[in-house]
């Protein structure tokens, strides 16, 4: 007969198992069809939720259930990093190449607009002809 101590754990590792799912499952995009799953975890979000590694190995019993093939990382400063390995369609890896293509490009864009800003705001000193006053 499991101890009453063994109980009480199972039930909280179920419960750290639910919670840690449902915030998989919040990070999902409709479009994608359950794949490019990610979650990142600050440190303070680790630490509410427990100790690292028990919330890795929550996340990977959740990632189960949801059919994910998970891969977590925790990084030096305290960060859990959760990541659905699965290879997507093909009609699903082409719509986040398309959706990354166009979000560097706005990166790219909106850079190029700025220096071009900087570059005319910028007041030039020009000689007003030969022998005359700047």
């Amino acid at each position: 007969m499991p101890s009453r101590k063994d109980e009480l754990a199972e039930r909280r590792f179920a419960k750290l198992v639910d919670q840690i799912k449902a915030m998989m499952s919040a990070c999902l995009k409709p479009e994608y069809r359950g794949f490019y799953g990610q979650l990142v975890l600050a440190r303070e979000a680790v630490a509410d939720l427990g100790d690292a590694a028990e919330v890795r190995r929550a996340a990977r019993a959740a990632g189960r259930q949801l059919g994910w093939k998970v891969r977590t990382h925790l990084a030096d400063d305290g960060t859990v990093i959760i990541i659905d390995d699965r290879d997507p369609p093909q009609a699903v890896r082409e719509l986040a190449a398309r959706r990354s293509a166009e979000a560097v490009s706005a990166v790219i864009a909106q850079a190029q607009a700025e220096a071009r800003m900087l570059r005319t705001s910028v007041p030039s000193i020009r000689p007003r002809g030969p022998g005359k006053d700047f």
